[in-house]
């Protein structure tokens, strides 16, 4: 079965050709980054606009690239959650195409397009095991029994670690996207000169809050904004960073203690940061356990995971009817009872 795959939940037009039998065939990615710098973040009317711009384009590089025109058997494409404008644009292309082509559709859930990501590597993990997914949107631990199988263990309260990276980033008058910007400056920072606190840490659960400790990069960096000390910014950075990497690190712990599983699946934008990955290995190491990732082109949104995704599901025979839906608040546990 060969799956095209299309993603717009957000500021990122991902599309890619999975096949079945031979893999992942082709897939491109648009970011607009640079279009949303100006602003600071996202704008969602310039997304969706942006997104019609660019993905029908992408799709016929895409198909031409993996060979795929007049051999597609199914379109996949996100349904949430996500900016509702931009999630209607990929929808309403998606839908469109399968029913012009004569081909059944599925809509997936973004979420489970990461937690599936690493399925595309050489080296997969096998179920059940626990995912850490991590990105500007959500924070959360997920034990994954299967396809479609998702216990949600624990999720933040709050702001998610990405949405904190960004926030204190912008409070530091960091670039955009923030978070990037500040595991950078955080490399030139001073061990120990800050220590910020690690939330919800010593009280028993799984559940993240990071606005908090947010607040407290906020207090330091007003304190010392007005002394002229061009190494604050970094040191602050430094310990922001080295408190959410704990702490999600702490938390994994606990997760696969409770679970006594042995395989841990780190998905979404922040898994790309070295220095989480550094603190994971450890924890795998001393553990006995396995930590799996997407590669880095694959940690933030894309086409592929929404292919795979797609594949799978149109595999157990789900399919949309002509009546497509575009669902911007679709929380991962709705999704086991809707299928």
């Amino acid at each position: 079965m060969r799956i095209l795959g299309i993603e717009t939940s957000c500021d990122e037009t991902g599309v890619a050709v999975y096949d079945s039998q031979q893999g992942l065939l082709a897939h491109l990615l648009y970011s607009q980054v640079a279009l949303h710098a100006e602003y600071g973040g996202v704008v969602p009317e310039l997304a969706s606009r942006d997104h019609l711009r660019k993905l029908t384009p992408l799709i016929q590089q895409v198909l031409t690239n993996s060979s795929s025109h007049g051999h597609i058997d199914g379109v996949a494409y996100t349904q949430g959650p996500g900016l509702i404008g931009a999630l209607l644009v990929g929808a309403s292309v998606g839908r469109s195409l399968a029913w012009g082509w004569g081909l059944p559709a599925v809509g997936v859930h973004h979420l489970e397009g990461h937690l599936l990501a690493p399925m595309l590597e050489e080296n997969p993990p096998a179920f059940p095991f626990l995912a850490l997914l991590v990105s500007g949107g959500h924070t959360q631990l997920i034990q994954v029994d299967g396809i479609g199988q998702y216990t949600l263990l624990g999720e933040s309260v709050d702001d998610a670690a990405g949405e904190a990276f960004d926030k204190t980033a912008k409070l530091l008058g960091l670039g955009y996207p923030g978070g990037p910007a500040l595991a950078q400056l955080a490399e030139k920072g001073e061990p120990g000169r800050f220590v910020f606190p690690r939330p919800m840490t010593q009280r028993p659960g799984l559940n993240f809050s990071f606005s908090g400790l947010k607040t407290a990069a906020l207090n330091t960096w007003q304190k010392l904004e007005q002394q002229s000390d061009p190494q604050a910014q970094a040191d602050i950075a430094h310990a922001f960073q080295t408190a959410v990497i704990d702490t999600l690190a702490i938390k994994c712990r606990r997760a696969l203690q409770q679970t006594g599983l042995k395989r841990l699946v780190v998905a979404g934008g922040v898994s790309a940061n070295q220095r989480l990955r550094e603190a994971l290995a450890e924890l795998s190491e001393g553990w006995g356990a396995q930590v799996y990732y997407p590669r880095l082109e694959f940690c933030t949104d894309n086409g592929a995971m929404i292919a795979y995704a797609g594949c799978m599901r149109l595999q157990q025979g789900q399919q949309e009817p002509l009546a497509f839906r575009a669902t911007p608040r679709w929380p991962l546990e709705e999704l086991n009872s809707s299928q």
